[in-house]
C-alpha cells in the first residue's frame, strides 16, 4: 500500500486487528524484515509495517536534508494523524530504533509502549560525532561511486554482523537481495541525513520519557548491550532483556524468541491499559 506523506510516497503493510503495533526496519532494511514478526503479531493486533524514507519502495528524495530525524519523525506523526489512529505501541530496530525513540521523546502523546532493538540514544561527545560523519560521508562516497552491490559485499562483512554468518543460506540469501534493491541515492542520503553521527544525541532528555519501554540487545553484541544497558538507567520506566545466541539482529537470528518476547510485551500493556480503564 502507498500513501502521500509531505510529498513522498510512503509504502506499508497493514493487517490484523485491535491495538496499532508500528514497526521500523534498520539501515538498508524494509517493511520485509518484520515478515516473520507481523505473523505473531497480527494474531492480536492491527500492525503497520512501513519503509522509511529512502528505503524499500518509499520515495527516496534527492535532499539529504529531507532525511534528518525531525522531518522522518514528522512524516510519521503525520501519517498516523492521516490514517485517523490516535496511538501505537512502537518498535524500531537500530537506525529505525534511534528513529522510534526520537518520535516517542517528540510525540509522547502518540505512544502507548516502546520497544527498542540494538540501538542508542546518540553520540555524546563532538569528535565522536565527528568521526562518525566522516564514516558516513565515506559509505555514501561509496554507494554512488562504486555501486550498490559493492557496498552490500562490503556491509555485510562488517564485525556487527559476523553472526548472520550463522544463518541459513536461505536466510542470507533473503537479507542480501533485500540489499542490493535498495536505492541508491536513498541509502546515500539516509546515511547523511539520519545516521549516527549528524542525529541530535537524546541521552539528556531519556528521563523525560515514562512510556513502557523494553530495551533487547543480544548476548554476542556486546556494545550495544552496553550502551542500552546506560539507556535503561537514565530510562524512568523500562527493562532491558539480553537475547542468548544473538548479535544485533535479533529479529533475524533468534527470530522466534523475539516475536515471544514482542508479542508478551505489547499483550501486557494492552491489559494494564484495560485494567486502569476498568
Amino acid at each position: 500500500m502507498k500513501i502521500e506523506i509531505n510529498g513522498v510516497s510512503y509504502s506499508y503493510t497493514e493487517s490484523g486487528q485491535g491495538q496499532t503495533v508500528l514497526l521500523f526496519h534498520g539501515f538498508t532494511g524494509s517493511k520485509e524484515t518484520w515478515v516473520n514478526l507481523i505473523k505473531n503479531l497480527e494474531q492480536n493486533f492491527h500492525v503497520i509495517a512501513i519503509d522509511l524514507l529512502g528505503h524499500g519502495e518509499t520515495d527516496s528524495p534527492d535532499s539529504e536534508v529531507r532525511y534528518q530525524m525531525e522531518h522522518a519523525a514528522k512524516d510519521i506523526h503525520d501519517l498516523l494523524e492521516k490514517k485517523e489512529i490516535d496511538s501505537v505501541h512502537l518498535l524500531g530496530y537500530s537506525m529505525g530504533g534511534r528513529l522510534a525513540l526520537y518520535f516517542a521523546l517528540t510525540y509522547p502523546s502518540k505512544i502507548q509502549s516502546l520497544i527498542l532493538e540494538s540501538c542508542t540514544a546518540g553520540l555524546v561527545t563532538k569528535d565522536e560525532r565527528l568521526a562518525r560523519i566522516k564514516q558516513d560521508d565515506y559509505l555514501s562516497l561509496m554507494i554512488l561511486n562504486e555501486g550498490i552491490e559493492a557496498f552490500v559485499n562490503y556491509w555485510e562483512n562488517i564485525p556487527l554482523f559476523s553472526t548472520q554468518k550463522n544463518l541459513t543460506s536461505d536466510s542470507k540469501e533473503m537479507i542480501k537481495q533485500g540489499r542490493l534493491n535498495q536505492s541508491p541515492i536513498g541509502l546515500s542520503n539516509s546515511l547523511k541525513g539520519m545516521g549516527t553521527g549528524v542525529q541530535p544525541s537524546l541521552w539528556d532528555e531519556l528521563n523525560q520519557l515514562n512510556k513502557p519501554t523494553l530495551l533487547v540487545c543480544g548476548e554476542f553484541d556486546e556494545k550495544f548491550c552496553l550502551i542500552m544497558g546506560k539507556m535503561n538507567e537514565k530510562l524512568k520506566n523500562s527493562e532491558i532483556i539480553k537475547i542468548p545466541r544473538a548479535g544485533h539482529a535479533i529479529h533475524v537470528e533468534q527470530s522466534e524468541i523475539f516475536a515471544t518476547i514482542v508479542s508478551e510485551f505489547f499483550l501486557k500493556r494492552e491489559q494494564e491499559e484495560i485494567s486502569h480503564d476498568n
